[in-house]
């Protein structure tokens, strides 16, 4: 699209506010609407003013201005305002120099996609994620000088089998998905059948190519929509218009939804395993005659994301709840290794078809609170330096990792067990993340700060409500 067929789409549309969206540090949706009025081709062009001092993790006081130029291309109509609105993704451009703000994650990913075709490698590299998420009727959570807690329920949860009725009064007919055993049975056991539809249908008006929607394996509506693979920026932006959609679709029915990693206790948490693939033209670079139909760029490629898996997690699973997933026997990989079919594999190598086309590496330790932009672009790097030093990603791990001996374990290596450990990993290994200028020196030490500061020492400093069960008669 260009700006003429913006404003043809807004003028079809009655369209009467312009809704400017782009994606702050951490990976949330910002935005800020004006009238149509204020919709012009000069606009479109040269942006919208705003305060960046005001996102996290950006601008200080004194250099605040900041643009906003909206990319033509993702111009949509919302399906969820009340009045005919415009929504367009945005970049973020300083307004003195015109250039794009190295700390805005879109531009970051927009510079790994270049990274790609200036090394050689490939003309694009592939992306699609498969986001987990949970559905919940409730939830409500506070923490203060005297009190922390969190409660979340859903009428679909093992732990209201024992319930008279369900949360709206209802009678409680049953049908509770068991813990660990989400995973596929149809309704009535699967309440949430329709609801993930109208998601799934949402997603389809608005340009989303969507593979498969399903329940997942934990009870209390957790939930899998699969969206087809896309290359970096476009699948990141799709990633984020995704969790726009499931959001309002479920407040439409007055239900709630999580993608924090791990809100319950003693079942699976949502991870998103991502697929990926680096295409030249029209020719599937990590087709090969290798290890389950891999190229030697593929069998690289893996190399260089097992060597850098633990900087990489400071993107990929980027809160201190990410951590709590990432523990045996929840179907989270803990040890780093590849293997063709093995799901218990940090890398996986689907086999479903034979097809070269169909040639991919499925990365699984990922989670979805990361923002897409900097995770894919994390895993990019990686894969293109093991792909450039020709990293070596050793034997491939056949065995079931849950199942090891420990003289078996201590052979593999590990995923760090805390954010604060990724970050000290990438605090040590960064250099792939810099390379053509993809990520800065500023940028990297800024996401480091930001979430030393802003979490990991707020949660450190405040005592568990677990630890007064555990504590408290001492």
């Amino acid at each position: 699209m260009d700006a003429k067929d913006v404003l043809d789409l807004a003028n079809k549309n009655n369209v009467v506010m312009v809704d400017l969206r782009f994606t702050d540090w951490p990976g949330m949706w910002q935005h800020f609407s004006v009238p149509i009025s204020e919709l012009d081709e000069k606009a479109l062009q040269q942006g919208f003013g705003f305060d960046g001092s005001s996102i996290r993790g950006w601008q200080s006081i004194e250099v605040s201005d900041m643009l906003v130029v909206p990319d033509a291309d993702t111009a949509l109509i919302d399906p969820f305002c009340e009045a005919p609105t415009l929504s367009m993704i945005c970049d973020i451009v300083d307004p003195l120099t015109r250039e794009r703000y190295s700390r805005d994650p879109r531009w970051i990913a927009t510079k790994a996609a270049n990274y790609v075709k200036s090394s050689g490698v490939g003309d694009t590299i592939y992306f699609g994620p498969e986001a987990e998420f949970f559905i919940f009727n409730s939830a409500r959570f506070d923490t203060r000088e005297n009190c922390g807690y969190y409660y979340v329920d859903s009428d679909e949860a093992k732990w209201n089998s024992g319930a008279e009725t369900n949360i709206d009064g209802s009678p409680n007919l049953a049908y509770k998905p068991r813990y660990k055993e989400g995973y596929f049975p149809v309704p009535p056991s699967d309440s949430q059948q329709d609801i993930r539809t109208e998601m799934v249908l949402e997603m389809e008006k608005l340009g989303i190519r969507v593979e498969a929607q399903h329940h997942e394996v934990a009870t209390a509506g957790q939930a899998e929509i699969d969206m087809r693979f896309a290359p970096i920026v476009k699948m990141a932006d799709q990633l984020m218009l995704y969790k726009y959609v499931i959001k309002n679709v479920a407040r439409r029915h007055g239900l709630t939804v999580t993608f924090m990693p791990k809100p319950l206790f003693n079942d699976n948490g949502s991870g998103m395993h991502c697929h990926q693939s680096i295409w030249k033209g029209e020719k599937p670079t990590f087709a090969g005659d290798g290890y389950a139909g891999l190229s030697d760029t593929a069998l690289h490629y893996i190399g260089g994301i097992i060597q850098h898996s633990k900087a990489i997690a400071a993107f990929t699973n980027p809160t201190t709840n990410s951590y709590r997933r990432l523990v045996p026997g929840f179907e989270a990989p803990v040890y780093v290794a590849y293997s063709a079919r093995n799901r218990s594999a940090a890398c996986r190598i689907p086999t479903y078809s034979d097809d070269p086309r169909a040639k991919r590496v499925e990365v699984r330790f990922p989670d979805p609170s990361c923002n897409p932009y900097l995770a894919f672009t994390a895993m990019t790097m990686a894969g293109i330096d093991g792909i450039e030093n020709k990293i070596d990603p050793g034997e491939p791990l056949e065995k079931n990792t849950y199942a090891l001996s420990g003289a078996e374990q201590s052979e593999l290596k590990v995923m760090p067990a805390s954010l604060g450990e990724a970050l000290d990993a990438l605090e040590a290994d960064k250099g792939f993340l810099l390379k053509g200028d993809v990520m800065t020196e500023d940028a990297v030490q800024t996401w480091i700060d930001y979430k030393r500061e802003n979490e990991i020492a707020p949660v450190a400093l405040r005592p568990h409500p677990h630890e007064f069960e555990l504590y408290f008669d001492l």
